[in-house]
């Protein structure tokens, strides 16, 4: 595992509890490539942790599978995104038409075609879908994609306070299942950012039916954890 050098730490971006499927908690790159600024990205879904499997939507696998879930039975979907930082709204993308189910083989497929993503060729949308950019300080940047559309509260321009809702999670873009995709970077430029270190404020995590604080901390892929 790589040795962070000094990651930045903000707010929880999402309330209630969560899993972290892609983290660079666990590996780096955390999603599998240096490009778009993802080295150090997220994936935040919510799970049924009582269910077999802990899947996150409420109808069966087997109805998954042959008929695809709807985007409203996905847990986390329409969740409220909050700005984990102080900044500034520098772009938004509020166009993407979201998929109305999540289904296996079509978004595999999408998954597979944007695998061979040319950042001078092809449109960021199609991996990021609706997104919102904040900048936080110079060479700080934040990135929430994924969202839902016509679900962003804020403007370009606009001055945001740690804490604001900034939009909801949704179904666009490169997305197996509804969840919030963030990540810091070092450049509005999603296309050519480097992705940034970052680390958490006090949050939770569930131990043996416990919850335990952690301060500053990077979540791995197996824990489950909370902000409130």
């Amino acid at each position: 595992m790589e040795k962070f050098k000094a990651p930045v730490v903000v707010q929880f971006p999402l309330r209630g509890e969560w899993a972290v499927p892609n983290t660079p908690g666990t590996r780096i790159p955390s999603h599998g490539t240096n490009l778009l600024g993802t080295r150090y990205a997220y994936d935040f879904l919510q799970l049924d942790w009582k269910r077999k499997g802990s899947p996150c939507y409420s109808v069966s696998p087997l109805s998954y599978l042959l008929a695809g879930v709807s985007v409203n039975r996905c847990y986390c979907y329409g969740k409220e995104i909050y700005a984990p930082c102080a900044g500034t709204v520098i772009e938004i993308e509020d166009h993407c038409k979201e998929r109305e189910k999540a289904r296996l083989l079509s978004d595999f497929r999408r998954a597979g075609a944007n695998s061979r993503f040319d950042p001078d060729r092809d449109d960021v949308r199609n991996l990021t879908g609706n997104f919102i950019i904040m900048k936080h300080s110079d060479g700080i940047y934040a990135a929430f994609c994924h969202l839902k559309p016509g679900s962003v509260k804020v403007s370009v321009g606009q001055a945001v306070k740690k804490g604001d809702i900034l939009g909801c999670i949704g179904h666009t873009g490169n997305s197996m299942f509804p969840h919030l995709h963030f990540q810091l970077m070092d450049s509005a430029d999603i296309s050519a950012a480097n992705g940034l270190p970052c680390a958490f404020e006090p949050y939770e995590v569930c131990n043996q039916g416990k919850w335990e604080k952690i301060y500053g901390g990077i979540p791995n892929a197996a824990q489950r954890i909370r902000f409130s």
